[in-house]
């Protein structure tokens, strides 16, 4: 079962928040930096993101322009078929069209996803980076 933890990151300001889904995902809202911070565990299952979006939409914190960091590279087993990937893209995904997104991806398979993910959404407005850093400064571009 999951649940939604609410612990303050150690150098959060007081307006940001960190919420833990039970292994399949850690996500930070920074309002200052008006970005969300996802990381994702071991297994990324199609519910685990409908979860993730779903607490971001209750947020008030939350802002669907604010840019965001995609961190996949602990995931080791993507569990989506092609319909999956559609229906995430057209209903799920919880930002505008107009937001920035950065994926950070260390296998062929995570790139592949967020690759999915980038054509799906038809956006110039997705990049896929091997580092936290690189996606940060693209972000902050």
């Amino acid at each position: 079962m999951f649940r939604d933890k609410r612990i303050p990151g150690p150098d959060a300001p007081p307006a940001s928040r960190r919420h833990r889904l039970q292994l399949a995902a850690e996500h930070v809202i920074e309002p200052h930096r008006r970005r969300v911070v996802v990381t994702f565990g071991h297994k990324l299952t199609p519910q685990d993101l409908a979860r993730y979006a779903n607490l971001l939409r209750s947020n008030p914190d939350f802002d669907p322009a604010f840019s965001e960091i995609i961190d996949l590279r602990q995931v080791e087993e993507l569990d989506f078929q092609a319909d999956d990937f559609l229906k995430l893209a057209d209903e799920v995904d919880p930002f505008s069209p107009q937001a920035r997104r950065a994926f950070v991806v260390r296998t062929s398979i995570q790139q592949h996803a967020a690759r999915m993910h980038k054509v799906l959404r038809s956006q110039r407005n997705i990049e896929i980076f091997h580092s936290l850093e690189d996606a940060e400064r693209w972000l902050e571009s």
